[in-house]
């Protein structure tokens, strides 16, 4: 008999899962409109499903990369959502080019203001601390605009003025659905391309230990208001959409619900994947219309969807794509081995 010693068996090939879902679920955006041509609805909860990925992309840069539990994205959500809906109003501008990026300043401007107040404080903040923060902030916005008379109180802001790329008016179907996964992929890569940067990889120490990272000389909070800013601008962007698509924009649209809805998002697909609360978006919204649509379970179903996402996030914390995505590639892997 032979004795091999020193002899260390070859690791196995690790391969990359997140590429193939992402591939996935690209082509299937790109072709349900046509498949669904026949079906107006469907196209139309097919954009929602969209702008609310947007929305869900958000949180997860905040929760699943950073740490930082935000109960409050719909607030910048909601607030960009008024703004171009009182501009196309009062001022008759409702032109992509400039509405778009208008909203996406509010986001950014606003979630600055509480990353100022929240993150950049001189003492470390608690999660309890941001997320109580972030929550009081939508509360209480939610309730102002539900008494303001200047904007619809609570009846919202109805016949929201269509958003316009040169002489062409946006209006529901395919067209506003192609550009709204438009922007969803031009957010979704930017996205991408920051949590694999160099700036990525300080939040991937922040997620795995942020008093080491601290120790090391890291400003962390600097890094978290950085993230948290630009999450925000993502749910302006969101918001703004949102509006031009269902011409209404109401306080419920900026409030504690959609915040909380968009956390379920992410933990239910996935989180800290950027595809994960994609995933998450569809499968609550597809689900939620189809079991509102049948009678035998009308007055039920919240409740059923309920202990579906119950069982989910009790049973799997890292949500459905965490039956196909190990820890390894979820959380990061740097530097070679030999």
């Amino acid at each position: 008999m032979v004795k091999l010693s020193g002899f260390i068996p070859p690791a196995r090939e690790f391969r990359s899962v997140l590429p193939i879902i992402e591939l996935a679920v690209l082509i299937s955006a790109l072709i349900a409109p046509w498949v669904l041509i026949s079906t107006p609805e469907l196209i139309t909860l097919g954009t929602n499903i969209l702008i609310l990925s947007l929305l869900a992309i958000s949180f997860d840069l905040c929760w699943g990369y950073s740490g930082i539990m935000s109960f409050g994205q719909a607030l910048f959500f909601g607030v960009a959502g008024y703004v171009v809906a009182l501009v196309g109003r009062d001022f008759g501008y409702s032109y992509g080019w400039g509405a778009l990026p208008l909203a996406m300043a509010v986001g950014l401007l606003l979630s600055f203001f509480f990353a100022a107040f929240l993150l950049l404080g001189r003492r470390t903040p608690s999660v309890i601390f941001v997320s109580l923060g972030t929550l009081t902030g939508a509360y209480a916005a939610e309730r102002l605009v539900s008494g303001w008379q200047y904007v619809g109180a609570g009846n919202g802001m109805s016949s929201v003025k269509l958003l316009q790329f040169g002489d062409v008016e946006m209006v529901e179907g395919i067209g506003f659905y192609h550009l709204a996964l438009f922007i969803l992929v031009v957010a979704y890569l930017v996205s991408r391309v920051i949590v694999r940067s160099q700036f990525g990889l300080v939040l991937a120490g922040m997620r795995q230990n942020e008093e080491r990272l601290a120790f090391l000389g890291y400003r962390i909070q600097v890094f978290k208001a950085l993230i948290f800013s630009f999450a925000g601008m993502l749910a302006g962007l969101a918001g703004a959409i949102f509006a031009f698509h269902q011409g209404f924009i109401g306080p419920g649209n900026m409030g504690p619900g959609l915040s909380t809805t968009a956390v379920l998002y992410a933990l239910f697909g996935g989180g800290g994947t950027l595809i994960g609360p994609v995933v998450g978006v569809f499968l609550i919204e597809t689900i939620s219309y189809f079991l509102a649509d049948q009678d035998a379970i009308k007055q039920y179903w919240p409740v059923i969807l309920g202990a579906l996402l119950l069982s989910v996030v009790a049973f799997k914390p890292t949500g459905i794509l965490g039956f196909f995505v190990t820890a390894r590639e979820r959380i990061g892997s740097y530097g070679g081995r030999r």
